[in-house]
């Protein structure tokens, strides 16, 4: 039996419903979902196995125009994300008509592998917008193949994993058969208490953290985790920790509830808050939690 493989790479503007559909294809909650934008700070990794495939699916931040080091970073990830995929999933949704990097869309226009396009959020708009975006998006970037999808929803999700099998390339596996992703389990710990943040703080606070699991031991019975939120200045140290401690306390009983499901096993958190000055522009400091050059 031949075997296929290949990367799959998904790239996009903020908020257009990567995450979402990453964990569709997935099955799994790998990447963070929020109404938030620039939730994804990493390239995260999920893979998908069959008897005779195994689909390296990539959630990628979404394309900005960088304004610190840290956006810097992330979009590094999106440039890795070029060039090494074997098929490009380019996502947008019904109401947009570019990407916030007009070089990255030129990549996309001009690349030598095959490129899906996504219509995205087709569940939110009229027949009419939508046969009109189809045309768009057909002439806007002739050598995609255009879909009309509602990740959300799941709709014709499916139709989209058949066809990338299709056009997957031959190739042994490059990752063992029953592996997920290529994160430790540190890096979803850190995820599932940082989407808490964006879920319940506003303003710049979610922008401006970044979680750090400094323990994590398992037991056959429970894992027991210390995690460190940094912010960056003393004022959002208050901020995270609110009122007699309500505010962090909240983030850890429901981090606690999703790790639980992620790990089926029980969970010990302990959560403390630490100001680490201007970390978003640190390049050591960046370095340190996972992010590129």
């Amino acid at each position: 039996m031949k075997h296929k493989a290949g990367f799959v790479n998904i790239i996009g503007n903020p908020n257009v419903g990567k995450s979402t559909l990453m964990n569709a294809f997935v099955g799994e909650r790998l990447s963070i979902i929020t109404s938030k934008a620039q939730t994804t700070r990493h390239r995260i990794l999920g893979i998908v196995n069959g008897d005779d495939f195994q689909i390296l699916f990539s959630d990628t931040p979404g394309i900005i125009k960088p304004a610190y080091e840290l956006q810097a970073s992330m979009m590094n990830f999106v440039k890795s994300a070029f060039e090494d995929a074997d098929i490009l999933i380019y996502m947008v949704e019904i109401g947009e008509k570019e990407l916030k990097d007009e070089s990255f869309f030129n990549k996309i226009k001009n690349s030598k592998i095959p490129v899906l396009l996504l219509i995205n959020k087709i569940d939110k708009s009229s027949q009419e917008e939508v046969e009109e975006k189809l045309q768009y998006w057909k002439e806007k970037v002739p050598n995609a193949e255009v879909f009309l999808i509602s990740a959300l929803e799941n709709f014709n999700v499916e139709n989209v994993f058949n066809r990338i099998i299709e056009i997957l390339p031959e190739s042994p596996p490059f990752y063992p058969k029953d592996q997920l992703t290529d994160k430790p389990e540190r890096f979803f710990v850190n995820e599932a208490i940082r989407e808490k943040i964006l879920m319940h703080y506003k303003k710049e606070i979610p922008y401006a953290v970044e979680v750090d699991t400094e323990e994590f031991f398992e037991s056959e019975k429970i894992i027991k985790i210390r995690s460190v939120i940094m912010v960056e200045r003393e004022t959002q140290k208050g901020i995270i920790i609110g009122h007699k401690g309500a505010a962090l306390k909240r983030v850890g009983v429901e981090a606690r509830k999703d790790l639980q499901k992620f790990f089926n096993k029980k969970i010990h958190l302990e959560l403390y808050v630490k100001v680490n000055k201007n970390w978003r522009s640190d390049k050591r400091q960046l370095r340190r939690f996972g992010y590129n050059d």
